[in-house]
């Protein structure tokens, strides 16, 4: 069995890694299946980071082109709801902005922050809901790029989510706003399986729709980490539930918070000057909403 935790000051550039399964010496016996763990993967920061984190250039990068095209030339602090490990974080502190965010997983948290010392920067993650949450000061920008909007499972969580968005941002303050939209055919199912490598640690992931329910606005993914080193591995199996927009439930959504202006919406190649229109098959989408 892996530990009940990663080790949070692990960095993701750890050579190996000391938390995998062993896996039994060979006799010349067939070699045997890898243990299969049910596990809660947001408790397992490095292998998580490890997974999420190479794309994080080309979110940076569209940030930083964001705020420089959409924002009033003011952006110096930045949050994030639901940041994770802070693979942005980091970056954007390195980069000089005043950067804080919050997660409901304690273990992802405690990595974060303890990658934002490492860098020499404050401590700024912590514990608490996207959904609920307060700043001490108004920010000039939010940020939450990929899906972790749909892990809110209601529409009162959603309107609560943007609500705290706009009590946290200054007039005129910027959200980046990350999902996967519903297109409007009958075929559509999801399904992503990539490989990352990091010194001997090695992770093939997948990512599926094992259900979907468009009435209930609920779509079921199961998602799997097959982790290895040269000694040791084991598969780790978890099961998320994302809410579904299609493109009128989200508007409808902005219409009903009524406190943002949709500024501009992209897709997930993040280039700035290719916008793109929302029709009835779009899937990726970030929008920039600009506060009232």
């Amino acid at each position: 069995m892996p530990a009940d935790s990663d080790t949070p000051a692990a960095d993701m550039d750890d050579a190996d890694d000391d938390v995998l399964v062993p896996i039994p010496p060979d006799h010349g016996e067939a070699e045997p299946a890898p243990e299969e763990v049910q596990a809660n993967l947001y408790d397992f920061p490095k292998y998580y980071d490890l997974v999420f984190g190479s794309d994080w250039k080309a979110e940076y990068d569209f940030l930083l082109d964001g705020i420089k095209k959409h924002g009033d030339g003011a952006v110096q602090t930045m949050f994030e709801p639901a940041c994770g490990t802070g693979r942005l974080m980091v970056k954007l502190g390195k980069a000089g902005y005043a950067i804080a965010g919050n997660d409901l997983n304690e273990k992802a948290v405690a990595f974060c922050n303890a990658r934002l010392a490492r860098h020499g920067l404050p401590e700024t993650a912590v514990v608490g809901d996207m959904a609920d949450f307060s700043v001490e000061e108004p920010v000039d920008a939010c940020f939450n790029m990929i899906n972790s909007f749909r892990h809110l499972g209601s529409q009162a969580e959603a309107e609560s989510h943007l609500n705290c968005i706009a009590d946290a941002l200054r007039p005129g303050g910027l959200y980046f706003l990350g999902l996967h939209l519903t297109p409007e055919d009958d075929d559509w199912e999801g399904e992503e399986t990539w490989h990352a490598r990091r010194g001997q640690l090695s992770i093939i992931s997948d990512l599926r729709t094992t259900h979907f329910d468009r009435a209930n606005r609920m779509e079921t993914l199961g998602m799997t980490f097959d982790v290895s080193t040269p000694t040791r591995r084991f598969i780790m199996r978890d099961v998320m539930h994302y809410r579904t927009y299609t493109r009128v439930e989200i508007k409808e959504l902005f219409q009903t918070v009524d406190r943002f202006e949709i500024l501009e919406t992209y897709d997930f190649c993040y280039e700035i000057d290719e916008p793109i229109e929302i029709d009835a098959l779009t899937e990726d989408v970030v929008f920039v909403l600009k506060k009232k």
